[in-house]
């Protein structure tokens, strides 16, 4: 995972002016990795104990999650995110190649300069996700337009932490 962030790093910095700050979000299946920096190398790498089907298995028994199970994901997550609060400090661009992220982007009609690039507000993540509360709630799953595969779910749910209390505004999608 430390190896494959680092090249994520590498070519999404490309799409940006060297010496612009910016973070590399790259949420696996078993861990969150996160690479900031300014130059061509990233500065500093972290891997977070928190992925798409880790959190799943570790914390989602129904499909989809009844509120107590997000309820108690969102806590452990937020433990782990708020390692990397130091990490990304004044690195106000967050980048990702990530496909689930995408895929939330297009749900949540992120805005879009290029085909390949989206722009992902954390306002916009935060009504995808109140989607998800919905149906946790009992709302037809069929009416709320999200995937509701656990691994799915943790993506967002990780997301969702990873952008309020790392304070990131957006999100930019892009493509490798």
């Amino acid at each position: 995972m430390d190896h494959e962030i680092r090249r994520q790093y590498g070519v999404l910095r490309q799409a940006y002016p060297p010496g612009e700050p910016i973070t590399v979000l790259h949420i696996g299946t078993d861990q969150t990795a996160l690479a900031t920096g300014t130059g061509e190398k990233a500065d500093a790498v972290m891997l977070l104990a928190i992925g798409s089907r880790r959190t799943a298995t570790d914390f989602f028994k129904h499909t989809p999650p009844v509120p107590h199970e997000l309820e108690t994901a969102i806590m452990v997550v937020e433990d782990e995110v708020t390692r990397a609060r130091k990490m990304v400090a004044g690195h106000a661009t967050l980048l990702t190649a990530d496909p689930d992220i995408r895929d939330i982007a297009r749900i949540a009609r992120a805005s879009s300069r290029q085909d390949d690039r989206l722009a992902l507000p954390v306002e916009a993540v935060e009504r995808v996700f109140d989607l998800l509360a919905a149906v946790s709630l009992g709302r037809p799953a069929s009416s709320a337009g999200i995937p509701l595969h656990p691994e799915f779910t943790a993506t967002l749910l990780i997301l969702r932490e990873l952008m309020h209390h790392l304070q990131f505004a957006s999100v930019r999608v892009l493509a490798l």
